[in-house]
């Protein structure tokens, strides 16, 4: 297999100082296991943050780093102010509750982009320095969210991959934020992108669509020239490892220890990071309103609460114990005896075998997250329950309530709807109980840990390499060719090239520069300039009529080959179908706000430039489709274009402008053709062997040259007038 060079905020490793002595050893989390295989297979590189070594003396340091060697782990030192700044600042106190939907815990100021930016810069210069040619990278989690774009400037044909492990909001979240188009621009440096469910994705998708203006296909996404492919990966755990611990010896003993202290209590669990996006609160306030509703229940259920101390020099998770507190303390002071207490709060981390001691010896395990990206914890549970007993009560908004459907699954936020869940797992007879857990069990298992690497890295490279699909080279380049001696003809379409898109097709308006560099152009008397637009005439006219140009209006139906001769029309179009079809997109015009319908000679468009882009894209879907099924057998092209739907006749295309132009010129003249979208490809197509047709922008496209829109298009021809 290739060599897989690994990159995450935090090497796998745990840095141990004892006096003199240092060890480094590997960490049991769920990421370095699953990629702990492929990594040592491979003879790959792990390169992150080993932690906190500054209170090392140089000696140790040594030590450390050749212990990291041996493990093949490449460590990056981050300063104190680096782990501020770009750990808990930018990534924790802005990405971290923006993507779990917690806008109100969002700074109001984006202090720490630039220390995010410059980390992830030296993340991406590491990675490049060891980077050997045939190697795939894979970029884990939202602290290096800009790192494969930055790889994919410094190793163009490098294959990368990253994994997304929180949740990927809706787009109208992540609009919030100020740097949103450098963070998905980051994203898209990779070959392939990964996150845990299809809902993610689809956010994903639907973000790119409203902030870049790039329509995701299925699965894949061009951008600057690539295909990017995007999927749904659920992450899974080590499964046959935490079955394997549930049935040790010592771990059994500690389950029937735990049920004889218990007494005959039913035993709820939670087990859970302290974050905010865990549910804490609310689970404990469910707890409480079943002992309100059930006095029986009093005395005989007891909540055993594990919270893993998380982020403790950062105010809002300070804030957050303390509410936690408050809520133990009062409920154990309502409800609690001599005898019993309700909730055994711990505010520690356990080994293994304690928790899956806890895992084996729980009646209902309570995983209520507000929102996580997958949540291991419900998967571990279910592994470690070989007797196939216990409850699982699962937050919809978990990532795997999208696999974990024989779960008991509840709304984290309606404490009622709880309440409702922990007295349906506790009164659930054993025979249900065990057909569920086998359902999550097989799922757990079928989908482990090994699993999810396998099918990541197997799909990333598959894919073709940026080796094997070289991008087109910059318009630029063909300067050098156009410049030389012979007449040249330009044939240059409108919106979207010479100009970006406006609202409504009338604002789009040609600009001072533009009529500027367009009379340049035509004073020189080695060029010809035709415009090949889908505009009515009478705009082209009224725009350009007074400049020497070509106008080609409606696609090339109407053609002006000189300033002040008549319009022709191309012959044999049939017009017949143009009421029937106006019809249906008036009505689509009327019931989606903001879309309306533009009317030309042969030809219409239904435009949504002004419709949320979500909303309007599969409106557009939907219209494309219902065309077809109803007018199939008309003599018409639907052509979707860049937020508008347009119906012309068969037969008419940009392409047949190039010959019509050509017949009028000499033997030995150079063709340069540009455009942007799909009903420029017929005038690609049509230029002649010798001429050069250039893309703008970052669509699938059958030109040899790209240049970055509208911008693009202006330098290139600057350059052809030598400035």
């Amino acid at each position: 297999m290739a060599r897989l060079l690994l990159v995450s905020n935090r090497l796998p490793v745990t840095v141990k100082a004892e006096k003199d002595a240092v060890s480094v050893g590997r960490s049991a989390g769920g990421l370095a296991t699953g990629l702990s295989r492929p990594h040592e297979r491979s003879g790959g590189l792990w390169i992150g943050w080993p932690g906190d070594v500054s209170r090392l003396t140089d000696a140790q340091r040594t030590q450390v780093e050749k212990q990291l060697s041996d493990l093949r782990c490449v460590p990056l030192y981050l300063s104190a102010s680096e782990v501020s700044r770009f750990y808990e600042g930018y990534s924790n106190r802005v990405l971290w509750p923006l993507c779990h939907y917690m806008l109100d815990r969002v700074p109001r100021q984006d202090r720490d982009w630039d220390a995010y930016r410059k980390a992830n810069e030296r993340f991406a210069d590491l990675a490049a320095k060891h980077y050997q040619p045939g190697d795939t990278i894979w970029v884990h989690d939202y602290q290096l969210m800009l790192v494969p774009g930055m790889l994919r400037k410094r190793l163009p044909q490098a294959r990368i991959g990253y994994f997304h492990h929180i949740p990927f909001p809706s787009s109208e979240i992540f609009s919030t934020l100020p740097r949103r188009a450098e963070l998905l621009e980051g994203l898209l440096g990779a070959d392939l992108i990964g996150f845990h469910t299809v809902s993610y994705v689809r956010h994903f998708s639907g973000t790119l669509l409203r902030h870049l203006g790039l329509d995701t296909n299925i699965d894949r996404v061009l951008f600057q020239g690539r295909e990017v492919r995007v999927g749904a990966f659920p992450m899974g755990i080590d499964s046959a490892a935490f079955e394997s611990l549930a049935q040790e010896p010592a771990v059994l003993d500690e389950v029937k220890t735990l049920h004889g202290r218990a007494q005959g209590e039913r035993l709820l669990v939670g087990i859970d990071r302290l974050d905010y996006t865990k549910g804490i609160p609310r689970r404990l306030l469910a707890v409480q309103r079943v002992l309100e509703r059930d006095p029986s229940l009093r005395g005989r259920l007891r909540f055993i609460q594990v919270a893993v101390p998380s982020r403790t020099q950062v105010q809002a998770y300070a804030e957050y114990r303390e509410t936690v507190d408050e809520l133990v303390g009062r409920i154990n002071g309502l409800y609690g005896t001599v005898h019993s207490t309700p909730v055994h709060y711990l505010y520690r981390s356990l080994n293994e075998k304690q928790l899956v001691s806890l895992y084996r010896g729980a009646d209902v395990m309570l995983v209520t997250p507000v929102r996580d990206g997958m949540n291991l914890v419900a998967k571990e549970f279910c592994a470690a329950r070989p007797d196939e007993d216990g409850v699982l009560v699962l937050s919809e908004f978990a990532g795997a309530a999208a696999e974990m459907r024989d779960a008991l699954l509840v709304n984290p936020y309606d404490v009622e709807d709880m309440a409702d869940a922990i007295e349906q797992a506790l009164k659930m007879p054993q025979p249900e109980r065990q057909a569920r857990m086998r359902g999550l069990r097989a799922g757990v298992k079928a989908r482990d840990v090994h699993w999810w690497v396998a099918s990541f890295l197997d799909r990333l490279q598959g894919l073709p390499s940026q080796a094997e699909k070289p991008p087109l080279p910059d318009g630029m380049a063909a300067l050098d060719t156009l410049k030389g001696l012979g007449r040249k003809v330009l044939f240059l379409d409108y919106d979207g090239t010479l100009v970006g898109f406006a609202p409504t097709p009338e604002l789009a308006a040609p600009d001072a520069e533009l009529m500027t560099l367009l009379q340049e152009l035509c004073a020189r008397p080695d060029l010809s300039v035709h415009i090949v637009s889908g505009r009515p005439r009478e705009t082209l006219e009224a725009w350009f009529g007074e400049l020497p140009v070509g106008l080609h209006a409606e696609h090339g139906l109407w053609s002006r080959m000189r300033r002040g001769q008549p319009w022709q029309a191309l012959p044999g179009v049939s017009f017949e179908w143009k009421p029937k079809v106006k019809a249906v997109l008036d009505a689509f015009a009327a019931r989606v706000t903001g879309s309306f319908v533009e009317e030309k000679t042969a030809s219409l468009a239904w435009h949504y430039r002004k419709v949320d882009a979500e909303f309007g894209a599969l409106q557009a879907r939907e219209l494309r489709l219902l065309l077809f099924e109803q007018f199939s057998q008309e003599p018409m092209h639907i052509l979707p274009g860049d937020r508008v739907v347009e119906v012309r006749p068969k037969g008419v295309n940009k392409g047949r402008v190039v010959p019509e132009v050509l017949k009028q010129e000499g033997p030995d003249v150079r063709v340069l053709a540009l455009g942007d979208d799909v009903t420029d490809e017929d005038l690609f197509a049509a230029v002649p062997p010798g001429g050069i047709a250039v893309h703008a922008g970052n669509k699938d496209t059958r030109a040899g040259y790209r240049v970055e829109g509208p911008p693009g298009v202006r330098q290139l021809l600057k350059g052809l007038l030598g400035k």
